[in-house]
């Protein structure tokens, strides 16, 4: 079982939200557990926690900097700490690990000697340090994105705090892994910021860290970090309470106000008034994320744009980028896929050259064969129309990136039929809703669309990536 299922499972069984930290820190160990060997008093109170709470929380974070720092009798206890964690219950090591020359072997070493479900890793040093723990498929990372000790508040607010460097971290972190595999990790005392994360990143698992502050608001925590289902959202659970005899009673007691605090929360928000910042997730499109995305890396630009058939539009669609981000990739992928297991064929085609990737993929997913019709026939070697093996006969789904005027996909499928093959369905990510699946069924031709342009429209207005002005351009075009 992967992490996210593994998580999400204890979520469910347990009903909460709670993590906690297993931290041997001897300057938090309680009195009780004192003795002359400082590894065997802080080995019992590890052990205390455990048992205390295994029945009551999510998930459990080491902290490896104080295993660490306790020498070779420190791992040890790790090691030992780590074996008296319930098999169901998913570890995430807090490593904060930041070496890109060690993210190898020490990836090897966490996930596969260690058996830990997740690690947390510093984002410094780009994707390069994050891949070789990505590599691992039922496993996650999580990225520390922000802190909330005020040293770090120059750096991570830079350059602005409408524009910092924290939700920049977030947006270009979620190119580097899908959602089940890539989660955040945010340390802040002010519901803001959490907010601001939240409406950026909305389906991302966010772990948060310092939230108890005093004059914390659980409430306002809650309201800006949880997702639409309501969960999403991981807390701690607080430092001092874990030294407490009566934990088990204790943690029970904040597991029960933060499952009212959320039934409440929905109730109050069932109308969708203030939910996530500038998002009405009861309206969200089911491809919103990937929307979001592809507008993040510029596969989605508004302005006044000149077109192939000399149109001016006021926004460019861009998709040749995606290739370049894998994350990215996968979920168009998985979009075209949904259409693809519902259609009748024998080999797929894709059209040159913006599609091509995109089959490419596809056959790999499907196990499929591909083929496709050459834009321009060499005057040399085989002078194939079609490259690809095929009988003729056979039916075949032609995959293309837009559909604007309809004129090369249909050039395609024209050469497809050419050499005896049967082309029923046409298959495109973006519609840009020019009446085109109309003349594509006059041809006798059946479109399908992963999006519209209005779709994507509608939804960058609405999560307030795009202003008035720019939708008002869309609307009047």
């Amino acid at each position: 079982m992967n992490f996210f299922d593994k998580l999400n499972r204890n979520i469910l069984q347990n009903q909460s939200l709670l993590f906690v930290g297993l931290d041997p820190n001897p300057e938090m160990m309680p009195g009780r557990y004192e003795s002359e060997d400082i590894i065997a008093g802080l080995w019992k109170w590890l052990e205390f926690i455990i048992a205390e709470t295994s029945d009551f929380v999510c998930a459990y974070k080491p902290t490896f900097g104080f295993y660490e720092a306790l020498g070779i009798p420190g791992l040890k206890l790790l090691h030992k700490t780590l074996a008296a964690i319930p098999s169901h219950i998913p570890i995430i090591l807090d490593a904060k690990h930041s070496d890109l020359n060690t993210s190898t072997i020490f990836a090897r070493t966490v996930f596969t000697e260690w058996q830990v479900d997740a690690i947390t890793l510093s984002p410094y040093t780009g994707q390069d340090h994050v891949v070789p723990f990505l590599v691992y498929p039922d496993k996650a990372v999580f990225i520390l994105c922000c802190t909330s000790n005020p040293g770090a508040e120059a750096l991570q607010q830079y350059p602005t705090k409408e524009s910092p460097l924290y939700l920049q971290v977030v947006k270009e972190s979620k190119n580097w892994g899908t959602p089940e595999q890539l989660c955040l990790e945010v340390g802040t005392t002010n519901s803001e910021v959490l907010a601001l994360i939240r409406a950026v990143a909305p389906e991302r698992i966010i772990m948060a860290r310092s939230i108890w502050a005093e004059g914390a608001n659980l409430k306002q925590i809650l309201e800006s970090g949880l997702n639409n289902n309501g969960d999403g959202l991981l807390i701690p659970v607080p430092q001092d309470m874990l030294g407490n005899p009566q934990l088990s009673e204790q943690i029970q007691s904040l597991r029960a106000e933060i499952n009212q605090l959320k039934t409440e929360i929905f109730h109050e928000n069932s109308t969708c008034s203030v939910w996530f910042p500038d998002v009405c997730l009861l309206n969200k499109h089911p491809q919103q994320d990937l929307i979001l995305q592809l507008y993040d890396i510029e596969c989605i630009m508004f302005g006044n744009f000149v077109q192939a058939s000399g149109a001016i539009f006021p926004y460019y669609i861009d998709l040749r980028k995606i290739i370049s981000n894998p994350q990215v990739f996968n979920q168009v992928l998985t979009s075209y896929e949904e259409i693809l297991k519902n259609l009748n064929f024998d080999r797929l085609a894709g059209i040159p050259y913006g599609s091509l990737p995109t089959a490419t993929g596809l056959a790999l997913r499907l196990n499929c064969p591909m083929i496709f019709p050459r834009k321009e026939v060499k005057a040399h070697g085989t002078r194939r129309v079609i490259e690809g093996n095929f009988h003729p006969g056979e039916t075949i789904v032609v995959v293309d990136d837009i559909l604007i005027s309809g004129k090369s996909v249909m050039e395609g499928a024209e050469k497809l039929e050419s050499a005896g093959l049967k082309v029923n369905d046409i298959v495109v990510f973006i519609d840009h809703e020019q009446g085109v699946k109309d003349r594509l069924q006059q041809n006798g031709y059946h479109g399908h669309a992963v999006l519209t342009i209005s779709e994507i429209t509608n939804t960058l207005y609405q999560a307030g990536r795009i202003n008035d002005e720019q939708f008002l351009a869309f609307t009047e075009n």
